[in-house]
């Protein structure tokens, strides 16, 4: 067993897993990705239903890592408002690459058939809408 902070093995898909191998974690980027999800509120309004301890402790995570941000909010300082870093945008790729391999085996899944036909049309440049609009939000 690895200490903590230290990887099982030098294995690329290991050092993503470590960091990115529960289900949690990549639903909260997802929300931040695709939602435009910012406060802890909002990730917990998701359908899956994430228990507050594990929000709370994932968030924690994906901040200690460089995935994500906080900071105080100025308009209620008694919140948080969480956003992706480019370490974080530089996910969306990956989550995209998941969808297209999520609606080739399941149908019925809750993705909108224009943005499928994007990704089939030109994924390439429909991923770069996407972490173009992710970054216009940040900037905002």
């Amino acid at each position: 067993m690895a200490k903590k902070g230290e990887l099982r093995s030098d294995c690329p898909i290991n050092y993503a897993l470590e960091f990115l191998g529960d289900k949690w974690t990549l639903l909260i980027i997802r929300d931040l990705v695709f939602d435009g999800k910012r406060f802890y509120k909002e990730f917990l309004s998701s359908k899956e239903k994430i228990a507050t301890n594990i929000l709370s402790d994932r968030l924690k995570r994906l901040e200690s890592i460089g995935i994500l941000v906080s900071s105080v909010y100025e308009k209620q300082r008694t919140q948080k408002i969480y956003k992706l870093t480019q370490k974080g945008i530089d996910l969306t790729p990956m989550l995209i690459e998941i969808i297209i391999w999520s609606t080739k085996y399941k149908e019925g899944l809750n993705v909108s058939p224009e943005f499928l036909k994007k990704l089939e049309e030109d994924k390439e440049k429909t991923v770069a809408g996407v972490v173009e609009a992710i970054s216009s939000r940040l900037k905002a």
